[in-house]
């Protein structure tokens, strides 16, 4: 299977399925001499891990980091960093009965199109299980970006018909939803009872806000910006659809409108308004980067569906077993690891990209040897 890497310079190959003996994954291009340990992971992880609220599959994962390769007394050796997830809850038993069945929603139709076998087990290697990966792999780039001062703040915006209408950013840790509206996430629970009474789910958005990143940062035509973190994002399994800024609200605005002027204080060029989400022209501009993703529905409902069998006999398919109602709140730290990889990349990318900062850095190298 191809596909399992992301990045450039700084590049993540995830491995392992949902009902395996472990996943993981493979950090390479990370620079010697970071400070990291698996607590740095393990903060990251524990945003997303299942079991925390009633809203979240019951499965029991501590969802523990092991550090593997890459990291001598406390800091990074410059080499693979090598980490491991085991899974210690699985039970394969309640997915007997879609063995030879497709699931509506699910990955199981196109996975066995293409390969002609999968593992049915909680969809192997397309459940959603896979992003814990992830997770610590964007733990190790949200430590090198912190030490540049890039900064994240990732929450859910709705779920369901239910919107954040104020903004607290220190509410978000304090709900089971990591909505930064009190208000909104006592609504968003009453909604998601009335979703499982009637043995249904629910989806909604999330938004990641990146202050501190720097402009300069993706490239004018194949590498934007914007295309990274879109195509990062869509990556996640349950995410339909991803804007940037405004997003697709600009189709109904005129360019006096949505255009961002432009003003300068004590000689330092600043904006003044941004409608184009901190990226133009593919390119950081050096203002809040802000993403917003659209999560669907969990396919995985007990309310009886029509599918067939894989040679195509109708059945009516009901999912038992253990299932989140809603993936938004687990999916939220997610994108937010799947940001500050794209992030991490392009600033590594970056540094050759002009004669003057490649002439600088050797320069101050040569002299730091002499």
């Amino acid at each position: 299977m191809s596909g399992s890497t992301f990045g450039n310079r700084f590049t993540v190959t995830t491995w392992g399925e949902s009902h395996g003996k472990a996943l993981g994954a493979v950090v390479d291009g990370c620079p010697a001499g970071l400070p990291l340990c698996e607590e740095d992971i393990q903060r990251l992880l524990d945003r997303r891990k299942p079991g925390r609220s009633r809203f979240a599959t019951a499965r029991k994962e501590g969802d523990e980091i092991e550090i593997l390769s890459g990291v001598f007394e406390g800091r990074t050796t410059g080499t693979p960093i090598s980490m491991m997830i085991r899974n210690t809850d699985q039970r394969s038993g309640d997915y007997g009965n879609i063995a030879y069945s497709y699931r509506p929603g699910h990955a199981d139709y196109t996975f066995d199109q293409k390969y002609g076998f999968r593992d049915y087990r909680g969809g192997g290697r397309s459940s959603a299980r896979e992003t814990a990966a992830r997770v610590a792999a964007g733990a190790i780039a949200e430590k090198i970006l912190e030490t540049l001062g890039i900064r994240f703040c990732a929450y859910t915006r709705s779920i369901g018909p239910v919107s954040m209408e104020t903004f607290c950013p220190e509410e978000i840790l304090r709900n089971s939803f990591y909505m930064p509206d009190k208000e909104a996430a006592e609504r968003a629970g009453a909604y998601l009872e009335n979703c499982m009474k009637h043995q249904d789910s629910a989806g909604g958005v999330i938004e990641c806000r990146i202050t501190g990143v720097p402009a300069g940062l993706g490239e004018p035509v194949f590498r934007k910006l914007d295309a990274l973190l879109a195509q990062a994002v869509m990556s996640v399994g349950a995410v339909k659809a991803v804007e940037i800024g405004d997003g697709a609200a600009v189709a109904g605005m005129k360019g006096s409108e949505d255009n961002d002027g432009f003003s300068s204080e004590n000689g330092k060029i600043t904006k003044t308004s941004n409608h184009a989400g901190g990226i133009m022209g593919g390119i950081s501009d050096g203002s809040e980067i802000l993403v917003r993703a659209s999560v669907k529905p969990t396919p995985s409902i007990s309310r009886p569906q029509n599918t067939v069998t894989s040679s195509g006999e109708p059945i009516s398919l009901e999912i038992h077993g253990r299932h989140d109602p809603v993936v938004v709140p687990r999916a939220v730290v997610v994108v937010e690891a799947m940001c500050a990889l794209v992030l991490t990349d392009a600033l590594f990318l970056n540094m050759t990209s002009r004669m003057d900062g490649i002439v600088e850095f050797y320069k101050k190298r040569e002299g730091s040897e002499t």
